[in-house]
This record gives structure tokens, C-alpha cells and sequence, in this order.
């Protein structure tokens, strides 16, 4: 079955003898990265400067996983227990996993910065190939721009508890909560804003930090904490909720936990930065789950395993904002040991926000390229003239700017903007459930071939698999259980925390991505129609004489 050509009918015809000699030389899933960008028909803008352990490292420090696990797993601690938090993360990383081999097929049949959106273009009937690609991509791009926002807010009330723990006389207040946010963004603006080279070379430290980091955490909680009973640690659950019901507290605790292995398809948008992007991002999206998956696990048991007085450790949530602050105490006995754990965290979460921001200003940029955003043709931009940091400049200073008008919210509601975690876990899963489901379909139906050199040079319009996949029956059975846990996440997203539910506890996630969804279809239907039609193809390649 072909599929529909992407693109406009303005379309730029460039002749690469370069990339064609590449292509004879090599085995058909080896090409060069122009070549399978121009594929696409995307035409290289960026500067290729990621190799596999710094696009690792990148992956694994925007995961943040083990340094998300004592700020994030709040709720499902109050809530539903040790239990929940242990069982719950290791639910979510077998998902992730699966779900992760299934996006990693598709990134190396089209590494290009547009990611899940692109793929549904390729992938979706002629029918609604535009629609679902423009919905996609608003919901991946709201996604990261709201991921980017939270990891702001919860490292500056990190900070904030932090500083409670210290003892010092301080009141913290919401708008110094915004204040620390911006300072934040600011860091991470400033690192996304330099040269690809310097953001390769950071984010390859910052893997190294963040694997030693672990470690410098993890060996005193465990040698100098008190130690609890290992069977009770996995089989105590709570109903904090209210829902009457053990069970149903963690279910609803499911998402909350999810967050600790949330945005490892950072790697695909950054598809065009990286050489040999159809092998290398596949590789660096499964291994990176693979790590951070152990090591938040290992965390997630560590603090609950050293937790000592429950009680205590529930009731820091109300004097230092996070449960874990009061666990580091008890471990070490010693406010000075525990600020200093506490800020190799801090310290971390900060350097590994900067790879949220690079992955939300792309998203920006990718899907501006396409046409997808208002004022699409400024955000495109790349000011190769006046510099050659060859990097989307005027993507990261957008996200930067709805970054610091999200951070309002908690002027007004900690909570609500607590939910825009919550909403980025849904419009991400949605996004993957997408794409997942796509991708089942057409290799079930058997319209996803092995590449064939002549067919590939002339565009036929069909789907090839790239040079990392799953072999069958093994990739269909994968594609199934991903998009069945995808499904399943998906609609624990939007329950309330507790019972009964009032203003201050009810889940707004819903709304939002709701009031997102609605909007863009509106939006699609009045005007974006006319002139959205997918990804645009901005070159052929033609395929050469014989």
C-alpha cells in the first residue's frame, strides 16, 4: 500500500553527488544523514554536533530520573505508600521500555527533529494525515513547553525545602517561587544558547555527574540510614486518598510515577544535531531507559527501605515541602550531611533541565518549519549569518518566555500549576499512543518494507524500515503491550489525587488538555487547513542516471 507524498507543491530539486557516492558505497541501511533527511525531504539547517555518548548523556540527563524520584514521588508516597511508589515505578518503566522500542523503530525509518508528528504524517490515511499530524504536534509541543515549566517549578521549591530544612527563618512564598523558576530558565536559555559543540560537551558531562551523583546520594542513605523491614517496604500500601479502596489509590498514583521516566524521545527532536541519527538515536533512547529506569528504581527503594518514622516523613511535606528532605535527615543525622545531598540533587535537576528546554525550543523550530505554529516563520529562524552556532535562537527564547507565563499560575495556585505536570504526562502519552498504534496498524497490515536502494532514491511513497528494529513476531507483540499500557496510563491521567474533591485537590489537567485539543481542531478547521498539510517536503532528490 503507498502512502501519500508529504509536503507543499513548492518543492526545491537538489542534486548531491557527494550523498549519491555515499549511497553506492554503502548498504541501503547505511546512508549518510543528508541522505535520509532529504529523503524526508527535510534540507539540513543544523550543525551536526552529537555523537552517540553525548546525545546519551543528553537523553539520560532529560529523563532526570533518579534526581526526580524524592521530588515527584510526593504524592504517590502520601497517598498510596512505599508500595505504590515502588510497584508504580517499576509498571511505568516495562511500559516506557516497550513503548521506547517502538518509538525507537520509528526514529530510525525518519530521524528528523519533527518526531511523533511526522511520523503520523507518513503513517496516517490520506484522509486524515494532515489533521492527525497538526493535532499531534500541538500536543507534542504543549507537552514540552509544559515539562519544561515544571522542571523550573519543581526544582525552585526544591530549593525553597531546602532551605526550610536548613532551619533559617524564612516564609517561602509563591512569588518567590516564580522569581527562583526564572532564574532556572534562565540558566538553561543561556547553556541553549551558546554553540551545538558546547551543548554536546555539556550534556556529555553532565551524564558523567549525573551517574557519580547517584552514587554520592545513594551510599549514605543506604550505609548510615536506619533500615526497614525489605518484605513490609514492598508490600505496604495506603489509602491517604480516600477512594475506600487500596487499589484504586494506586492506580491513581500511576501517572505521578510515570513522571520519573517522562520525555526520553528528547533524543528524536534532536534527530538533526546528531551524526548517524537513523542508528545512534535508536540506541540512545533504549539504553537511557534502560539506566535511568535502574537507577530511579534503586532510588525509589533506597528512600523507602532508609525512610525510618513514616510518619515523620509524611508530615515533612507540611514544614519542608518534600518527604525526602526529612529521609536525607534521618539517614545521616545531620542537617549539614542532608543539605548537601539535597544539592547534589538540586544541583543535577539543574543541569538536566537544560535538555527540556533544547528538546521544547526544537519541538518549536520543527514544527514552525511545517507551518504548524502562529508566527511560524520568525520562530523557523537560524541566525547562521551573524554567528555559527547554526541553533534555533529564536525557538529557546520563546520557550524560555511561555515558560515564565506558565510559572504565573502559581501566583495564583501551586496546585494548578502542579496539574501542568500531570497534563504533560497525558499529551506526551497521547502523542506516543499515536504513533504507536500507527505504526501496528501498517506493519500488521504489512505495508512496512525492508529498504530497496532504487525504490528509496525515487520516493515511491512507501514505508522502510530503518537500521534498528525488532524482529518479528517479536516487534508486533512489543507494539501491542505498549500501546495497551499507553492506553491504560492515559486514563489514570485525570483522576483526582484524593477523595472527596474539592477546588484546592481537583485534577485541572483534563481542562487543560482538553481546552488545548478543542482549540487546535477549531483552529484547524477555520483557517490552519488551508494551508497545513503535513510536513512539508523542501527538496527532492532525484534519482541518478544508470
Amino acid at each position: 500500500m503507498e502512502l501519500p507524498k508529504l509536503g507543499s507543491a513548492q518543492t526545491s530539486t537538489v542534486s548531491d553527488s557527494k550523498a549519491y557516492s555515499d549511497v553506492d558505497q554503502r548498504s541501503t541501511t547505511q546512508f549518510s544523514d543528508d541522505v535520509y533527511l532529504r529523503r524526508h525531504g527535510k534540507k539540513p539547517t543544523l550543525r551536526r554536533s552529537f555523537g552517540f555518548m553525548s546525545i546519551l548523556g543528553f537523553s539520560c540527563a532529560s529523563l532526570i530520573s533518579w534526581e526526580s524520584v524524592p521530588v515527584s514521588s510526593v504524592q504517590a508516597l502520601v497517598g498510596g505508600g512505599p508500595g505504590a511508589v515502588i510497584w508504580g515505578l517499576l509498571i511505568n518503566w516495562i511500559g516506557t521500555l516497550s513503548t521506547f522500542i517502538v518509538i525507537a523503530e520509528l526514529a530510525s525509518m525518519c530521524p528528523t527533529a519533527g518526531g511523533q508528528y511526522h511520523w503520523v504524517a507518513m503513517m496516517a490515511p490520506p484522509k486524515w494525515k494532515a489533521f492527525l499530524s497538526y493535532l499531534t504536534g500541538w500536543l507534542t509541543t504543549l507537552a514540552w513547553q509544559s515539562l519544561a515549566c515544571s522542571a523550573s517549578f519543581l526544582i525552585a521549591t526544591w530549593l525553597q525545602g531546602i532551605i526550610l530544612m536548613s532551619g533559617a527563618n524564612y516564609m517561602p512564598q509563591n512569588w518567590h517561587t516564580v522569581l527562583i523558576s526564572w532564574a532556572v530558565s534562565g540558566f538553561a536559555v543561556t547553556i541553549n544558547s551558546t554553540t551545538g559543540k558546547f551543548l554536546a560537551k555539556f550534556e556529555g558531562l553532565v551524564l558523567v555527574l549525573h551517574l557519580v551523583g547517584f552514587f554520592c546520594v545513594m551510599i549514605p542513605l543506604i550505609y548510615l540510614g536506619p533500615h526497614g523491614d525489605a518484605s513490609a517496604i514492598f508490600t505496604t500500601f495506603l489509602d491517604n486518598g480516600g477512594w475506600n479502596s487500596k487499589t484504586l489509590t494506586f492506580l491513581v498514583s500511576l501517572p505521578i510515577t510515570a513522571v520519573c521516566l517522562l520525555g526520553a524521545d528528547s533524543a528524536v527532536h534532536m534527530s538533526e544535531e546528531i551524526v548517524s541519527a537513523a542508528s545512534v538515536v535508536p540506541q540512545a533512547l533504549v539504553y537511557s531507559v534502560l539506566i535511568n529506569g535502574s537507577l530511579a528504581l534503586a532510588m525509589a527503594i533506597a528512600l523507602v527501605f532508609c525512610m525510618g518514622d513514616i510518619e515523620a516523613a509524611l508530615e515533612a511535606q507540611m514544614t519542608m515541602i518534600y518527604p525526602a528532605l526529612e529521609i536525607f535527615l534521618q539517614a545521616v543525622k545531620s542537617k549539614t550531611g542532608a543539605i548537601l545531598m539535597a544539592s547534589i540533587v538540586l544541583v543535577l535537576a539543574t543541569a538536566c533541565g537544560v535538555g527540556a528546554y533544547a528538546t521544547a525550543s526544537r519541538m518549536i523550530w520543527s514544527f514552525s518549519r511545517d507551518k504548524g505554529l502562529p508566527f511560524s516563520g520568525t520562530l523557523v529562524k537560524v541566525p547562521t549569518k551573524l554567528s555559527k552556532t547554526a541553533l534555533p535562537t529564536n525557538a529557546v527564547f520563546t520557550t524560555l518566555a511561555i515558560t515564565m507565563l506558565l510559572s504565573l499560575i502559581s501566583l495564583g495556585s501551586t496546585v494548578a500549576l502542579n496539574d501542568i505536570l500531570t497534563l504533560s504526562v497525558a499529551a506526551l502519552y497521547s502523542s506516543y499512543l499515536i504513533v504507536c498504534a500507527l505504526l501496528l496498524w501498517r506493519r500488521l497490515s504489512g505495508c512496512v518494507h525492508h529498504p530497496a536502494e532504487e525504490l528509496l532514491l525515487q520516493h515511491s511513497g512507501k514505508l522502510y524500515w530503518g537500521p534498528w528494529r525488532v524482529p518479528e513476531p517479536w516487534g508486533s507483540i512489543n507494539n501491542v503491550y505498549a500501546c495497551c499500557h499507553l492506553t491504560f496510563l492515559f486514563f489514570w491521567c485525570f483522576w483526582p489525587p484524593m477523595t472527596p474533591v474539592t477546588p484546592e485537590t481537583a485534577n485541572y489537567s483534563v481542562l487543560l488538555l482538553g481546552s488545548v485539543i478543542i482549540g487546535s481542531v477549531l483552529w484547524y478547521y477555520l483557517r490552519a487547513r488551508k494551508y497545513f498539510q503535513g510536513p512539508i517536503r523542501e527538496v527532492e532528490i532525484e534519482a541518478p542516471m544508470h
